[in-house]
């Protein structure tokens, strides 16, 4: 809906993972750090292509570390929106996305690696419990980016 509304391209970074995280999220196994690092330099690569064509995009990717971030942010233009909620509000969210892998190991192990993002991150946090209208207007406000794209 964001990327709708801003005009940019969406991606889903659980497309970007290779076929083994993937048949290990399908049988409710939560990635290791191990796991998560090919798909994030996959991802790292999309962004750094995006950025070479002018090319915004909005990409859904759950419960990053730091350390996650620190991989993805090629720019001082990449921005992190964090959607704060507990596990309830979460799990609600998640129920709205198609092709997510939504057992409920794999969404506490997020919720037990999650570490939220600092204020030098420069993110955005935005908090669940809104309608999905209500939080893609939130977000525009806060990147400022509302009745452009």
């Amino acid at each position: 809906m964001l990327a709708e509304q801003l005009g940019w391209r969406f991606l889903e970074a659980d497309d970007f993972h290779p076929a083994a995280n993937i048949e290990k999220m399908r049988n409710g196994h939560p990635l290791t750090d191990e796991d998560r690092w090919p798909w994030l330099d996959c991802l790292r690569k999309q962004i750094e292509q995006l950025f070479s064509a002018g090319e915004n995009a909005v990409w859904p990717v759950r419960r990053l570390k730091r350390a996650y971030r620190d991989c993805l942010r090629v720019s001082d233009e990449v921005k992190f929106i964090f959607l704060r909620g507990d596990l309830r509000s979460s799990k609600s969210q998640l129920r709205s996305r198609h092709r997510h892998f939504r057992t409920r190991p794999l969404l506490q192990s997020q919720f037990d690696d999650l570490e939220q993002p600092q204020q030098d991150e420069n993110g955005l946090t935005i908090e669940l419990g809104r309608t999905p209208e209500e939080i893609v207007e939130r977000i525009e406000a806060k990147l400022n980016l509302a009745g452009s794209g």
